[in-house]
């Protein structure tokens, strides 16, 4: 026996609900009635679950049937609504379809009508619904294609990821440098009502202040130094897309304010300009600092922060989802082949173990580096543990000789360099991974310190190519 459908009708005349009630009936659905539009909330608030579709009239004593249907859409209420009324007129229909109601029907109402309408809306509904379940599980799939990982926490993030790709929510990515809020970033727009438009990425913590304004905003011909044309900054041309503000909380104040202005009214003003522009952006940040602490201390404005934090996703640390390590070191192995049409290297389970029990302070980022270096030293073959490097997430040894660099005849700038990456390298152990704490050890600024780490990977991927080439 196929399962009997529930009808809600919210009607204020006795009548008119007893004709439907007992028509309905008689075509085997179960009924719900409600006399006003306050009962009708308070059964919608109760039995959502239970009703299939309902049968709403416009004017009620109390609640309007348009206010009822504009409840509904507020609180994500999915539910067939056929609007019912004795005074029909073209505004009410649009406002009605407006608000999410499947059909309109004037009264008197046609009961065969009414039957075949009924019909039609309850299987159009579940066809919508099996489409939207096997789009979701689609979607979710397409996204642990792009992001590697089958551990409980990484689900959370595919699911988190498939509720708000679709919106237009702003997000907030947070955690430790190299868990993949980029990557997630690109999943979001590419799984976005915006996939066909722009995504366009911003790095805060790479330009100085004024740099950075005239990178966001724009500028006008003359408005400085150097400003030898007009330029479109990066949300005039995120216009209808995306725009991905890495490292949010390395803004300065003043451009905190103006961010907040874009969020809060789509609107600014190219740097040394007085015209007013608009833009239609979604807007993802990601930050690996504590964006609360920075409130707390004056550093973030906390109204800024409450305008990006409206949807946020928490990127767990590599060292709290080991059970990915297998199938990331297989990603990045089937990514880094030692030459061109070689198969992927194989791994040694000596050498799996020692990547599982390692902390992996520089996160998914620095098991991605390990295995790429582990693949030229290994000349595309058998990966073994001397060929993995743990020591730190900037990829150098943990120790050095600076004696025996002196005597090799090493120049005192090459030996100085290698001792402030090795200093890095011990500031970033100490800390856990937290570039911010790091950075604070070493009395250096956080884009200080991140300046210095992207030079030195530069120098050490130069360095394997070299090597690489000569094998």
């Amino acid at each position: 026996m196929p399962e009997r459908r529930t009808v809600l009708i919210v009607d204020d005349d006795p009548p008119i609900r007893e004709m439907l009630t007992d028509f309905l009936r008689e075509e085997g659905y179960e009924i719900l009635v409600a006399g006003d539009g306050a009962s009708a909330l308070d059964v919608l608030k109760k039995c959502a679950e239970r009703i299939d579709l309902a049968l709403l009239d416009v004017r009620l004593p109390d609640v309007q049937g348009l206010e009822i249907l504009r409840a509904m859409a507020e609180k994500g209420l999915e539910l067939p609504v056929i609007v019912m009324t004795a005074h029909g007129t073209s505004s009410t229909a649009i406002h009605s379809m407006q608000l999410g109601a499947y059909d309109y029907l004037t009264k008197p109402i046609d009961l065969n009508q009414l039957g075949m309408t009924i019909k039609r809306l309850l299987e159009h509904h579940a066809l919508a619904q099996q489409v939207k379940t096997l789009q979701s599980k689609l979607n979710e799939h397409l996204i642990r294609e792009r992001i590697v990982g089958q551990s409980p926490a990484m689900h959370e993030i595919y699911k988190l990821i498939g509720r708000v790709a679709a919106t237009d929510a702003t997000v907030l990515i947070s955690g430790e440098t190299g868990t993949g809020k980029e990557l997630v970033a690109d999943v979001i727009h590419e799984n976005s009502l915006r996939a066909d438009r722009p995504l366009v990425k911003v790095n805060c913590a790479a330009l100085p202040e004024t740099l950075l304004e005239s990178e966001l905003f724009g500028h006008e011909k003359g408005s400085f130094t150097g400003a030898v044309s007009q330029r479109k900054g990066r949300f005039e041309l995120a216009d209808g897309g995306t725009i991905f503000l890495d490292e949010v909380g390395e803004m300065s104040p003043n451009t905190q304010k103006k961010l907040l202005r874009v969020l809060q009214q789509g609107e600014f003003q190219r740097v040394g300009g007085n015209e007013t522009l608009y833009t239609d952006v979604r807007v993802i940040a990601a930050t690996n600092k504590n964006l609360e602490r920075e409130v707390e201390e004056g550093r973030f404005r906390d109204d800024l922060y409450y305008r990006l934090n409206v949807i946020r996703v928490e990127m767990p640390p590599l060292r709290d989802r080991r059970e990915d390590i297998p199938l990331l070191t297989a990603h990045f192995l089937d990514r880094y082949r030692y030459r061109p049409g070689y198969p992927p290297s194989k791994i040694s389970d000596e050498a799996l173990k020692l990547l599982m029990s390692y902390s992996w302070p520089g996160n998914v980022r620095q098991l991605e580096n390990s295995l790429e270096r582990a693949v030229v030293l290994s000349q595309g073959k058998l990966i073994m543990p001397e060929h993995v490097a743990l020591d730190s997430p900037l990829m150098t040894d943990n120790l050095f000789n600076v004696t025996q660099r002196i005597r090799s005849g090493a120049r005192l700038g090459d030996i100085l360099r290698e001792v402030e990456h090795l200093a890095l390298e011990i500031a970033i152990n100490q800390a856990r991974g937290d570039r911010d704490e790091a950075a604070r050890m070493l009395g250096l600024s956080t884009a200080e310190l991140e300046l210095k780490v992207r030079e030195w990977e530069k120098q050490r991927l130069a360095t394997l190519s070299s090597a690489a080439g000569q094998g």
